[in-house]
């Protein structure tokens, strides 16, 4: 492994992919486990790692990737698709999130894109990349063309609301619920933003990075275990 090329991501590809030195370190983190201190017996508290998201990849993309992305671009115009990420032999189209509905609609509804099915969206909590540490990922199929897509929309931490796309992919309801409910991101314009694993009065959104990492306390027939965080220590 080289010293410039981050652990978490395959070595650099002569193909021109994502993993390149324009992979954006966006975090060290240090141990596992939330273990801290003296108290670590494991040995994980002294591991050293980056957290490295890929960058851009410059045009040609390879395969129908170049064909897709030049016709979204030419519906949506500038300023809609803020990156472009081939890494893994898969696309990610990085949009902006007040154009996101848009960029919705045309891969839905365009025949040479046909993207007529949104399995989902899921979180990523990144609390150290400066103004979108929350990323919200939506990933499409194409029945038509049996191609698929990954969107991403990241959002200050300040200002976590990204439009809905329940208009455009009605079975996104649940999972846009999900993943208010477990990091917090607000989508705006949804029919019934409520929570749908946690209970209502729930304190805290749980799969963000900076939750409490205990939980709460589990009773057994009286007897109370406490939360990984606070049990006993070894020094």
């Amino acid at each position: 492994m080289s010293d410039t090329q981050p652990e978490n991501l395959p070595a650099t590809s002569a193909a021109g992919d994502a993993q390149t030195p324009a992979a954006e370190v966006v975090d060290q983190r240090q141990g596992m486990f939330g273990v801290r201190g003296t108290g670590d017996t494991s040995g994980f508290g002294g591991l050293r790692r980056q957290v490295a998201l890929p960058g851009g990849t410059p045009k040609p993309y390879g395969s129908w990737f170049d064909g897709a992305t030049e016709r979204l671009e030419g519906l949506v115009g500038d300023g809609a698709i803020e990156k472009v990420v081939v890494d893994r032999n898969e696309l990610t189209l990085h949009i902006a999130r007040e154009r996101l509905v848009e960029v919705c609609k045309h891969l839905r509804d365009d025949e040479a894109l046909r993207f007529e099915f949104c399995s989902g969206v899921s979180g990523v909590h990144y609390p150290n990349e400066t103004d979108r540490e929350l990323h919200a990922v939506y990933h499409l199929l194409s029945l038509t063309h049996n191609r698929r897509i990954r969107l991403e929309v990241s959002v200050p931490d300040a200002d976590p609301h990204i439009p809905s796309i329940v208009s455009v992919y009605p079975a996104n309801d649940w999972h846009e619920r999900e993943t208010w409910d477990f990091f917090g991101i607000i989508f705006d314009g949804h029919p019934a933003l409520t929570r749908i694993q946690m209970p209502d009065d729930w304190p805290g959104h749980p799969q963000r990075k900076d939750y409490p990492l205990g939980g709460i306390d589990v009773e057994y027939k009286g007897a109370v275990i406490p939360p990984p965080d606070t049990r006993r220590s070894y020094n």
